[in-house]
Parts: structure tokens; C-alpha cells; sequence
């Protein structure tokens, strides 16, 4: 699970960042220092997501699958795991059932 289950002293981006037509939403956390963080929602459903900069993805409730680029095999997580991205890459998330809840690092 994220080391703090809340962040204190941050400014939030109001307007919600949707995809997938509202079946992943999340709002953008900037924390001091210029940290850039995410907290989202994924409904059920499979949805590639590319990357820019890497990215550790926090599960925080609920449970997914990932498959990385390249790999052939998917991964679970559940509630309390994580998995980093490389930059410049992609991956595919699946929900198969409830919500799953994370926190996304950028960098």
C-alpha cells in the first residue's frame, strides 16, 4: 500500500482526467517540489495506456492484471502491490470485476 493514504499541504487539478468514455477517470496531485501525481479509478474493461515518463502504478484497492510491452504474459496485483513503467513505453490494464483504485508517481 502507498506510504501515506493521504497527502497533506497539495494543490489539486479540478478538472478530471477521463478516458476510455469515463471507464478510467483520475485527478492530477501536485505535491511540493513540482511532484506529479495521480489518483484514479479503473472499471472493468481492458485499456493500453502509453507512457512518456516512467511510472510506479500504487494499487490502493481492488485488483488488476497488467501486461507490459513486450511481455507475453499478464501480471495480478491487488490491493497493496505495485508495478513501475519504463518511459516511452505502454501497457495494458484489465479490471475483471469492481473498481480498482491507484496512485500513479510520474518519474
Amino acid at each position: 500500500m502507498s506510504k501515506s493514504a493521504q497527502f497533506d499541504n497539495v494543490s489539486v487539478v479540478a478538472k478530471a482526467n477521463v478516458y476510455f468514455d469515463g471507464k478510467v477517470v483520475s485527478h492530477t496531485v501536485l505535491l511540493a517540489g513540482g511532484v506529479k501525481k495521480t489518483l484514479g479509478l479503473i472499471y472493468p474493461g481492458t485499456f493500453t495506456f502509453n507512457t512518456g515518463a516512467p511510472e510506479k502504478m500504487e494499487i490502493i484497492a481492488g485488483a488488476c492484471r497488467v501486461k507490459q510491452a513486450g511481455e507475453a504474459a499478464w501480471k495480478d496485483y491487488a490491493a497493496g502491490t505495485a508495478f513501475d513503467v519504463p518511459g516511452n513505453s505502454k501497457f495494458d490494464i484489465a479490471v475483471d470485476s469492481g473498481i480498482a483504485e491507484y496512485i500513479c508517481s510520474f518519474g
